[in-house]
C-alpha cells in the first residue's frame, strides 16, 4: 500500500533542527519497508508569501504560486534531510529506490485543481495527491499530536473524525478546504505529531497511533 506522507512546514519553524531530522531519519527508515511519497509543506517559505500578500495585495493565483513555490523549496530541503531521499516532479511514474520527494511546482503548473486561495494549502495539496496517485493512506505530520477541539491544546487529541465533523469542527491546525479535498480523495487519513517520528513507523506497521484519524463516514460499533 502506498502512504502519503506530508512533512509539515511547522516542523521546519521549530527552534532548533532536532525534530525535523529524527523525523526524517524515521522515514528514511521506514521507507526500507514500505512504499511512501513525501509531500513537503511550505514552512518558512510559505512564512514570506504570506507576508507578501499582506504587504502587497497580491492576486490569489500568485500568492497560490509562490506558496506552491515554497512547497518545492521546502522539499529541496527534505531532499537533503532525508537518507536516499529521491526528487520527483510528476506522480507517474515515481523513482524506484529510495523515498521520492515530490517537488509539486511544475505538476501543480500543469494541473492544478485546487482553489487559488489560502484556504487551500499543502494539507489539501497531500490529500489531492493522494487520490491522484491511489493512495491507501495519507499522513499529515504536525508539531502537535493530532487534531484538538480547543486551542491551545489542554488535553488528547480527537481520536476519530469523520469528514462532516472536521468540516463542522474546523480544527487549527488544517487548513479549510480539507474536508473537500479528502471527500475527493477517499484516503483514510490520519493527522499524527512528528516530534515523536516512532509514532509514523508505529502507524505503518500496525495501522494505528496516538493521533486523529479522518474517515469518510462514522464506523458503527459491532
Amino acid at each position: 500500500m502506498l502512504t502519503v506522507v506530508k512533512v509539515g512546514g511547522g516542523l521546519g519553524r521549530e527552534a532548533g533542527d532536532g525534530a525535523l531530522r529524527a523525523l526524517c531519519a524515521q522515514i528514511a527508515e521506514a521507507g526500507a519497508r514500505h512504499r511512501l511519497l513525501v509531500v513537503p509543506g511550505g514552512a518558512e517559505f510559505a512564512d514570506a508569501v504570506r507576508d507578501h500578500d499582506r504587504r502587497f495585495g497580491l492576486r490569489p493565483q500568485t500568492a497560490h504560486r509562490m506558496a506552491i513555490l515554497a512547497m518545492e523549496q521546502f522539499g529541496w530541503a527534505l531532499v537533503d534531510l532525508i537518507p536516499r531521499a529521491t526528487p520527483c516532479v510528476d506522480l507517474h511514474p515515481m523513482p524506484e529506490g529510495g523515498v521520492p520527494v515530490l517537488l509539486p511546482a511544475v505538476l501543480l503548473a500543469r494541473r492544478d485543481p485546487l482553489p487559488r486561495s489560502w484556504g487551500v494549502t499543502s494539507d489539501s495539496i497531500a490529500a489531492w495527491v493522494a487520490g491522484a496517485v491511489g493512495a491507501g493512506r495519507l499522513v499529515l505530520v504536525k508539531p502537535v499530536d493530532g487534531l484538538f477541539g480547543t486551542w491551545p491544546p489542554t488535553d488528547k487529541p480527537i481520536a476519530r473524525l469523520t469528514v462532516d465533523e472536521l468540516a463542522a469542527l474546523r480544527p487549527k491546525g488544517v487548513d479549510e478546504h480539507l474536508p473537500a479535498a479528502l471527500r475527493a480523495a477517499r484516503v483514510e487519513t490520519w493527522v499524527i505529531g512528528g516530534r515523536r517520528p516512532s509514532r509514523l513507523t508505529e502507524l505503518l506497521e500496525h495501522g494505528r497511533t496516538t493521533g486523529t484519524l479522518v474517515t469518510a463516514a462514522r464506523v458503527a460499533p459491532a
